[in-house]
Formats: C-alpha cells, sequence, structure tokens
C-alpha cells in the first residue's frame, strides 16, 4: 500500500524559467512505492536492530565505517560524510557511542587540528554481536522477497543512482 500524496502542482518550478516535466502516472507509481518502501524497510531495520541489541541503524553505520577504516579510526568530518550526516549530528551519536565505551575521540596527530573517532575493542565486539542480527533483517525483510532478477535489477539502479549522486 503506498500512501495517498497530493498530486497537485509544486507551486514553482526547481528552476526558473523552465517547464516542470511532471512524472506520468507509472513515474508516479514506482517514485511512492520506491520511496515508502524504502521508508518502511529502514524503520524495521532500526525497530529490529534496537529490540534485539539496542543499537540504532545510525549507531550500528557508525561503527561499521570505522570497523573498516584503517586502523578502525577516521576523522570525524570523513565519518560524517561517509555516514551521510550532518557534523553535529554525528557528534552528538559519537558521544553516546563514547559513553557506551564503544568509541574514543582522539586529536587529529596532523597538526592537532580535527578529532579522529576511533573504534574500541568493546565497540568492534558490540558490532560483532549485532551484525548477525542486522544482516538476517536485512536477509528477511529485503533479499528474501526479490527475485534474482529483482536483486540484479536493484543493484543496477543502485548503481546509476550513485553514479549520479556520488561524487565520490
Amino acid at each position: 500500500m503506498t500512501p495517498r500524496v497530493s498530486s497537485s502542482p509544486a507551486p514553482a518550478d526547481p528552476t526558473p524559467g523552465t517547464a516542470t516535466r511532471w512524472l506520468d502516472p507509472a513515474e508516479q507509481g514506482a517514485w511512492r512505492a520506491w520511496m515508502y518502501s524504502s521508508q518502511l524497510l529502514h524503520a524495521q531495520l532500526d525497530r529490529e536492530l534496537i529490540r534485539e541489541t539496542g543499537i540504532s541503524m545510525t549507531y550500528y553505520e557508525i561503527l561499521v565505517q570505522l570497523s573498516e577504516a584503517p586502523e578502525r579510526r577516521m576523522r570525524m568530518s570523513q565519518l560524517a560524510d561517509e555516514c551521510l550526516s550532518s557534523r553535529s549530528r554525528l557528534s552528538h551519536a559519537v558521544a553516546r557511542l563514547e559513553e557506551r565505551g564503544w568509541i574514543q575521540r582522539q586529536t587529529c596527530p596532523e597538526g592537532g587540528r580535527g578529532q579522529l573517532a576511533v573504534l574500541t575493542d568493546e565497540g568492534y565486539a558490540a558490532l560483532e554481536s549485532a551484525a548477525p542480527v542486522h544482516v538476517a533483517s536485512v536477509r528477511a525483510h529485503l533479499f528474501d522477497q526479490l527475485s534474482p532478477a529483482q536483486v540484479e535489477a536493484m543493484r543496477d539502479v543502485g548503481e546509476t543512482l550513485l553514479r549520479h549522486l556520488d561524487a565520490r
């Protein structure tokens, strides 16, 4: 089921002087199904991860990024970029993870400017125990619902959008 959203024209075109190319019914249906299902999936994964491990998806992503970084450390600004987070939101999340003993902040050795987030052994252990729960949820709520052809199409769409949207 997709939510009911008004299809009224927006008050202004995104680029002044150009005509708006409105979505046709097929595009509108695809857009709404993708957007709503993505939101529902993320919410379901977050609920299950919190219920089973006490770790939110936001915290889980921070732990994953640090676990994959050299020496399990990363500049806070880079970590914010990797997690698609504002620096202030990331700083708040890292503070909560510091309270749990899962992350430590260190001053950057290059000139003392900036901070590093460092994944502790306790944080790595928490991630290792949460990973099977997360993977089981992703499998149950995403991949087990799709055919191999749909998984390949999803990958193709995702890679196409990444090439367009991700400057990295």
